[in-house]
């Protein structure tokens, strides 16, 4: 029985060729499309769940109480996790992290290499399941002499990695460290990878200001002991500083706990908890790729349905001669699934040839599990599920047919059948809008962030890090730089411009109100920043070594000015650490940090010293960059000979903040024209359904004198109504959701009335230029022809 099942189907895929064309091609799309967005989604799901103890790593998370808010962020304070393991009996072990990465020079023998890493806690090893090749876990990191690198940078250096252990690497040319363990590189599901860990110690003592109780800025981690209560012990964590500190009655800080395989999906937070993060994403392309897949379902079913009348007979003849509607639709249930498991063989095919392309775009290395044994369980109930709700409503509405009518050729379609199979049509294209509407809202809105004027310029400006002997021979840099004809200016900074988070709450000044703290961002710069950043200045000056006492004042902007309450903030005083100053300079506000933030409180003042890190601000002439890089190489070398030449655009370091808008902008471009394309397959099989059902009154009005244009209008109107039901329906969902996306940016575009008209255009135009194809078909039909055919 089955075997002629399979017979009778596979004959009529191979007797309308066209039509299984069409009928694979738009599944195999759909399929392939969502085979890919799951697999990115497992990929974002499976990041840091790798670890064995993950069950008990927590990542501790801070919300600051100030300024009449809450702000919910990551920094602790520097030795935080050695007083963690000392007082809270749940936790086992824990570690302080730097905040961020770095990238640093390191030596062995003539070899200069920039690896990117950080410090951390001697117990990260017993932490977290990076597997070590050689060392122990406990002893990895026990000193501040000591440092774990990777099995890559062990080969870098020395070849193998066993070779590496004992042996002296040189830091920063500033120091030397011994190798006391290799790692396997880190797995591509790690949310942060780093090539070296130098002991906790080492950092603490470059940074003596992380060990005071007032002052945060490293991560802390914990892992609790297996019989440990994590309520209990976020409990407890709360008021931890409590004992370490005084707070004043308008500032306070408190602590909490939140799963470590959660925090790269849940960070961002919104007035001090935990809100979301990438996982808005994860859940919107998880919508996306089933939208994409009912699309190609019902894509199917109107295909499918479109042929009815041909098989109309065949049906009549095997209910005439014994078939029940089980074996029908039994045989019609088998048919959709030999062309389901054929369209999940061409979407796999697709899915490979597309996923080097995908993974470029979202900046992945997704692999394809085929050595999974749960992929293939995955994508066999994919099979059966898309076979069975693509295949459901053909085998129920064909199985249904009346024989007597179909022998007697006086079938005719109820009007709830013709209605499903056009409100099918209308959801295809309610989808189709939405990521249509959603594709030109994300593009307006990177489009926005890429040229909103930030207050800066950001072109022909390029950072230079402070390393080594820069820093001490700032002053001859700066002199031999200005002598080359392509450099326009030259300033420093303490923190890259594009991302300036260190703040304050150590400022006072007259009239300020005892029971209020603000935090102020600061930044300490070289003289001429204010020219080199091309900063509007509103009152005042920039710092100038014509004013010996610059050194204590200050620059600042127009929220600071705000926050001060000065009307003429020029000449008034103001004290920050204790060192009191007067506001010299008053610039227009610009972007320190993402769109996603309001413009903050910004205090400037001038570098005491040289700068232990930060960044050389180099302005360039136009067109004159190539050359300046070439001149700038030639003088790092000269006065940093042992620290390789490294460089950053402004421009290329503020995109890199967008990084997440910028994928979602472009997936969102390529789902939106698939979804149209799988959607214009099943109005196009609709087409063909109401070609066929309609025939014959086509020949009639033609033989009564109707023409060809006439003929078109009547079958591509009654498909222009169902488009424009389907944006009456798409356009309101989509603005509720692209709304609520854009709230997540404190800078943002507007959704305007054109965006939907737009939309709305485009998708009638696709849909009529696709209508067309058949209308046209059949208003040239010969009318001796229709009248004739059975």
């Amino acid at each position: 029985m089955i075997k002629n099942y399979l017979k009778i189907a596979w004959r009529n895929i191979v007797k309308n060729k066209a039509h299984s064309f069409i009928n694979i091609a738009g599944l195999s799309v759909g399929l392939a499309c969502s085979l890919l967005i799951l697999l990115w989604v497992q990929n974002e799901l499976n990041i840091d769940a790798y670890h064995q103890n993950g069950d008990r790593l927590y990542k501790v998370y801070e919300q600051e109480y100030y300024d009449h808010k809450i702000d919910g962020n990551y920094d602790t304070p520097g030795q935080m996790a050695a007083e963690l393991k000392k007082t809270l009996p749940e936790v086992e072990y824990a570690i302080n992290m730097e905040d961020e990465n770095d990238n640093h020079t390191f030596r062995v023998a003539n070899k200069i290499l920039k690896l990117n890493g950080t410090f951390a806690g001697a117990d990260i090893f017993k932490m977290f399941s990076y597997p070590l090749l050689i060392g122990e876990a406990g002893t990895a990191l026990n000193s501040p002499a000591s440092i774990a690198i990777s099995q890559k940078m062990a080969v870098m250096f020395f070849g193998q990695p066993d070779v590496a252990i004992g042996k002296t690497i040189r830091f920063d040319d500033e120091r030397d460290f011994t190798v006391t363990a290799v790692f396997k590189d880190l797995p591509g599901n790690t949310s942060r990878k780093f090539d070296y860990l130098i002991n906790w110690g080492a950092y603490l003592a470059d940074h003596p200001g992380s060990k005071r109780w007032d002052n945060s800025g490293p991560l802390t981690f914990v892992m609790l002991r297996k019989d440990a209560n994590p309520a209990s012990a976020d409990k407890k964590i709360t008021h931890f500083l409590d004992t370490y500190r005084t707070f004043q009655k308008s500032y306070r800080v408190e602590y909490g706990l939140q799963r470590f395989d959660q925090v790269y999906l849940h960070s961002n937070f919104e007035n001090g908890k935990i809100t979301g993060g990438r996982i808005e994403y994860v859940k919107l392309f998880s919508i996306i790729a089933v939208f994409v897949l009912l699309i190609a379902c019902i894509n199917f079913m109107n295909l499918t349905t479109a042929q009815s009348v041909k098989r109309a007979r065949e049906i009549g003849v095997r209910k005439v001669m014994g078939a029940v509607r089980g074996v029908l639709i039994r045989q019609f249930i088998g048919e959709s699934l030999l062309l389901t498991v054929l369209a999940v063989s061409v979407a796999l095919i697709l899915a490979i040839v597309l996923l080097p392309v995908f993974n470029q775009v979202t900046q992945k290395q997704i692999i394809m599990p085929f050595n999974e044994a749960s992929f293939w369980l995955k994508l066999f109930i994919i099979t059966i599920t898309t076979g069975l709700v693509s295949g459901s409503y053909p085998a129920l509405f064909l199985s249904s047919f009346n024989p007597v009518k179909v022998l007697k050729g006086t079938l005719k379609l109820d009007a709830g059948a013709v209605w499903f199979r056009k409100g099918l049509v209308i959801m295809q294209f309610v989808l189709s809008s939405v990521l249509i509407i959603a594709t030109i809202v994300v593009s307006k809105q990177v489009n926005f962030i890429q040229t909103r004027n930030l207050g800066y310029d950001r072109e022909n400006l390029l950072y230079i890090p402070i390393e080594g002997d820069l820093g001490g021979k700032y002053d001859i840099f700066k002199n031999e730089a200005m002598n080359l004809p392509e450099i326009k200016s030259v300033s420093q900074i303490s923190n890259n411009p594009t991302f300036i988070d260190n703040s304050t709450i150590s400022v006072t000044w007259d009239g300020k109100d005892p029971n209020n703290t603000v935090a102020f961002p600061n930044i300490a710069v070289g003289y001429n920043f204010v020219s080199t950043m091309k900063l509007k200045m509103l009152a005042g000056r920039d710092f100038s070594d014509n004013y010996p006492t610059d050194s204590n004042n200050f620059i600042i902007n127009q929220v600071t000015q705000q926050k001060l309450g000065f009307t003429n903030p020029i000449g008034k005083s103001i004290t920050m650490w204790g060192r009191k100053g007067k506001i010299i300079g008053l610039v227009k506000d610009f972007h320190f940090q993402s769109l996603h933030k309001q413009i903050l409180p910004l205090i400037i003042h001038l570098v005491k010293g040289k700068l232990d890190g930060g960044d050389i601000l180099i302005r360039t002439q136009p067109g004159k960059t190539k050359e300046a890089l070439a001149g700038i190489s030639k003088l790092c070398k000269i006065l940093n000979p042992n620290f390789p030449f490294n460089y950053n655009f402004s421009d290329e370091q503020y995109q890199k903040l967008y990084k997440s808008e910028q994928i979602v902008g472009r997936l969102s471009n390529i789902f939106a024209f698939l979804a149209i394309f799988i959607s214009c397959l099943g109005l196009l099989g609709l087409a063909m359904f109401t070609a066929e059902q309609r025939i014959k009154e086509i020949g009639v009005r033609k033989v009564l004198g109707a023409s060809a244009a006439s003929i078109f209008g009547l079958l591509s109107s009654e498909f222009l109504v169902l488009i424009i039901i389907a944006m009456l329906v798409a356009s309101p969902v989509a603005w509720y959701a692209l709304n609520s996306w854009l709230q997540g940016f404190a800078y943002r575009t507007t959704i305007q009335w054109w965006i939907f008209a737009l939309s709305g255009g485009l998708v009638i135009l696709i849909a009529l230029a696709t209508v067309s194809v058949q209308a046209i078909k059949a208003a040239l039909m010969n009318p001796v022809k229709s009248l004739r055919s059975e």
